[in-house]
Formats: C-alpha cells, sequence, structure tokens
C-alpha cells in the first residue's frame, strides 16, 4: 500500500554511470598531488637537515634537541658525535643526529644588536 516496488537497473545503466577506469585515473591523480605536495617537500627537507648535520665543524654554534645553544668544540666522525661547550667550562658530548639545527652568525649578530638597541 505505502511502499512502491522498487525496480533493479539494468547493467548497462550502472557501468555506464561509474567506470573502473575513471576511477583509477581519480585515484593516480590525487597520489600525484599528494606526492608533490607532501611527500617530495618533506623528502628535500631532510636532505637539507642531513647535509647541514654533516657539514658541522668546529666552532659552529648550534642548537641541540632539547633547545640548548652550544659551541661546537670538536668533531668526532668516526664517533658521530660532537663535543660542545654550553657554558664557559661546561662541555657535553652530543650526538650529531640530535642536533636540531645549526645556528648561522647573520641570525645571531642580528640577535645581539637588537639587544644592544633595548
Amino acid at each position: 500500500m505505502l511502499i512502491n516496488d522498487a525496480f533493479a537497473q539494468t547493467a548497462d545503466a550502472v557501468s555506464s554511470s561509474g567506470s573502473f577506469t575513471g576511477m583509477v585515473v581519480q585515484l593516480l591523480l590525487i597520489f600525484a598531488i599528494f606526492y608533490f605536495l607532501l611527500i617530495r617537500p618533506q623528502q628535500k627537507r631532510l636532505k637539507e637537515h642531513e647535509a647541514k648535520l654533516k657539514a658541522i665543524k668546529r666552532g659552529d654554534n648550534i642548537i641541540t634537541g632539547g633547545g640548548i645553544y652550544a659551541k661546537v668544540i670538536s668533531v668526532d666522525d668516526a664517533k658521530d658525535e660532537l663535543q660542545a661547550e654550553i657554558a664557559s667550562n661546561v662541555t657535553v658530548r652530543v650526538v650529531r643526529s640530535t642536533v636540531r639545527d645549526v645556528v648561522l652568525e647573520e641570525v645571531k649578530a642580528a640577535n645581539s644588536n637588537k639587544k644592544t638597541k633595548k
């Protein structure tokens, strides 16, 4: 009485509305967008960071993974460790892979100029 009979669609109507190749093309397009917007830039940043860590030398100022600013006193490439001075006459051993960033001298000079002007 209140329910109408449902009629099944024919196979032609289903196959024409959504094709398998169209779905594959859409998935490939989504993967390409993810690759170029997310994966590729992250890999580029990782390579730059690794190159920066390998280039650390004596006298560089670094920031450790814990946020401590330090000056590199010596580099041991065999053990992948750095000897860093965090305060006068206070040195610590730091594993190279835990260094977060190398502080550039220009940035440090700019920060010290701001402090002296205030």
